[in-house]
């Protein structure tokens, strides 16, 4: 029994090792990590008032800080990456950077507010935070260091070997060429109509799934919310709600939209909404229900701009 004890320990002991500091990914989860610290690393260089919008990939795909800072007069980093990426992960790196008169934009997608505790903590940042950042990693809640030391297997380590002799080896990225790239303020560019042509079909077969009013409600990721504009209210920082971009033919709800607003209002953040509730034909998408094509996201972005700006000067309201 002792042999049997020593051999989990020490097979234990050899799994956190491997994958807290010799497994990679650098191609995916190392594509996600470097995405993060850019627009973390501009946040740093801001001392002025400005602007943070915060999403999953709905975030810097639909939505240009190039076009949104000089309507709004701010400093603006568009800081959304994934849906996968954990909100209590965002909040807790920006936190630091943020100071009173900021400012920041959540057009968060609808999944982002249903997602299961238990998914949370095991998202791609759960990797990220035990190989990159086990600083943040140790001060979030126990159960999420936990979640992080069990996040990986076999097919993750599989994974790692792979992408690491690809980098190595000095692996051409094509994505780049597909899909377009980032400028400095976080925005995603070169994803225009043209290429958008190689994925009409799937555009037009594509059926985006609305969570009910309910799920939205009970959603962990509300949680995640709710307590994150009760500090943003305590630290003299403005939130302001938005609706993701989707379908004009999919729309949400109006029950979830008005839980979704509730949310802000009810926490002293405002909300922000489009007369077409951000809704565009297919044909204004890249290559899914939340990513605009290029021409369509500075449509957009005009459009949120210009809406900001009546939330520009409000001083933010203390949450109860």
């Amino acid at each position: 029994m002792r042999r049997i004890l020593i051999a989990c320990g020490a097979s234990l002991v050899f799994y956190f090792v491997a994958f807290a500091c010799l497994l990679d990914r650098p191609l995916t989860l190392g594509v996600l990590s470097a995405r993060i610290e850019a627009n973390l690393a501009l946040g740093q260089t801001i001392q002025a008032p400005k602007l943070v919008i915060l999403a999953g990939s709905n975030g810097p795909y639909s939505h240009r800080c190039e076009t949104i800072a000089p309507v709004v007069g701010r400093p603006c980093i568009n800081a959304g990456v994934a849906v996968g990426v954990g909100l209590d992960y965002l909040f807790t790196r920006w936190k630091p950077l943020l100071y009173p008169g900021d400012i920041v934009y959540l057009p968060l997608e609808e999944a982002q507010y249903t997602r299961l505790r238990a998914t949370a903590d095991l998202g791609p940042d759960a990797s990220i935070m035990l190989r990159h950042d086990r600083t943040t990693l140790w001060t979030l809640p126990l159960r999420r260091q936990i979640s992080a030391l069990f996040a990986s297997d076999l097919r993750e380590a599989v994974m790692s070997v792979i992408e690491t002799a690809l980098a190595d080896d000095g692996f051409h990225d094509p994505r780049a060429d597909a899909i377009g790239g980032y400028n400095l303020l976080g925005d995603h560019v070169g994803h225009t109509a043209a290429l958008a042509s190689a994925n009409w079909s799937a555009l037009a077969g594509a059926t985006p799934y609305h969570p009910t009013d309910a799920q939205i409600t009970a959603g962990y990721g509300t949680v995640l919310v709710v307590d994150f504009l009760r500090w943003a209210g305590q630290h003299g920082v403005r939130v302001i709600g938005g609706l993701p971009t989707g379908f004009a033919d999919s729309p949400i709800s109006d029950d979830s939209v008005t839980v979704i607003r509730a949310i802000y209002r009810d926490h002293g953040a405002g909300f922000l909404e489009l007369p077409n509730r951000s809704r565009y034909p297919r044909a204004a998408f890249f290559d899914t229900p939340d990513h605009l094509n290029e021409a369509a996201q500075i449509s957009h972005s005009a459009a949120v701009a210009a809406a900001l700006v009546r939330f520009r000067d409000r001083t933010p309201v203390p949450s109860p």
